[in-house]
């Protein structure tokens, strides 16, 4: 099964990273996901991968789109597409209100509107055309790249996690990136991609359809769960994140997080994601159980994207550059 490998957790040293981008190749890796939030600024690596590989695709995992103009990132995919023809995928997410309002200072109101206006700008930005946009979010006036437009064209792909942003997705997009989801919760996901692909007189085949599964290859199984029920209470405690894990099956233990987080109980908090939890939304075990784990994705016609994750300490990156080479 193709699988593809989340880098930006292994990306420090950055002096690092084309070596793993190369190991990344070498081992088989269909596409390298390098996000971004506070740490390392994605064009960039990704520029830095492209330079160093010559068949792993590349694809960012996301950027918040409302950080950049659509017209910046039409550039940057237009530039990256000609460095590494047909190898760049620009991911673009709705983001948080901590990430564009709080670390920006942006305004945030998560909107489907945007996303599609941006998605529209950006394709006519890489293509060259002559860009006069008037929408909701954007009015642009009398834009055109200055340089040939690179060919085969960047392709895009969005974050999605409730029905709205599959639908858009499937509607205007080359890929999806689903993340935080099951195995058992993909095809209800997979049904809302292809009615937006059949808007658009497309298929679901004509989708590429990724998911982020945070993995780690250990044997020491129990300590290394704890951390991920934690990783799991930070999002569970986000009410659009509890909403879809409710919807994902896991609505019990949505409300037992919630109350304990709500009445200062973190520990209590922690303790409400149960293995039933920890079992649906990671990959955490031998290599081979593992390998089964992300195979659960793979059934459903998706590409797992292996998500190297490890408790704080001294070894973690260690561990999880273990787990990096564990696969494909």
């Amino acid at each position: 099964m193709p699988i593809d490998i989340g880098l930006t957790g292994l990306a420090m040293p950055v002096a690092e990273l084309p070596g793993l981008a190369r190991e990344a190749e070498s081992r088989g890796y269909r596409t390298a996901w390098v996000g971004e939030a506070s740490g390392l600024e994605a064009i960039a690596l990704s520029t830095l991968i492209a330079t160093h590989t010559r068949t792993l695709k590349i694809a960012n995992g996301v950027i918040p789109v409302q950080i950049r103009t659509p017209i910046v990132y039409g550039q940057a995919a237009a530039t990256l597409a000609h460095l590494a023809p047909g190898r760049f995928a620009l991911g673009l997410g709705l983001s948080s209100a901590i990430i564009v309002g709080e670390w920006h200072g942006l305004p945030f109101a998560p909107s489907v509107q945007q996303m599609r206006e941006a998605v529209q700008i950006i394709r006519m930005t890489a293509a060259g055309e002559r860009v006069n946009f008037e929408g909701r979010f954007y009015r642009l006036k009398n834009f055109r790249l200055s340089i040939p437009a690179p060919s085969p064209a960047p392709q895009i792909y969005l974050a999605a996690l409730g029905p709205r942003m599959c639908e858009l997705a499937g509607e205007v997009a080359d890929g999806v990136l689903l993340n935080w989801i099951p195995p058992s919760a993909v095809p209800a996901s997979l049904r809302h991609v292809e009615a937006g692909a059949r808007r658009a007189g497309r298929s679901l085949a004509d989708v590429d359809v990724a998911v982020y599964v945070r993995t780690c290859v250990t044997d020491e199984r129990e300590a290394v769960r704890e951390a991920l029920a934690r990783d799991i209470t930070g999002y569970a405690t986000v009410s659009v994140y509890a909403r879809f894990f409710a919807e994902c099956g896991f609505a019990e233990e949505m409300e037992t997080v919630n109350a304990a987080w709500k009445s200062g109980d973190r520990a209590g908090a922690v303790k409400g994601i149960t293995s039933r939890v920890l079992d649906g939304l990671g990959a955490v075990g031998p290599a081979d159980a593992c390998r089964e784990r992300l195979g659960a994705f793979a059934a459903h016609g998706v590409t797992p994207v292996v998500v190297p994750f490890a408790p704080p300490g001294p070894s973690a990156r260690a561990s999880m550059l273990g787990t990096f080479r564990a696969f494909p």
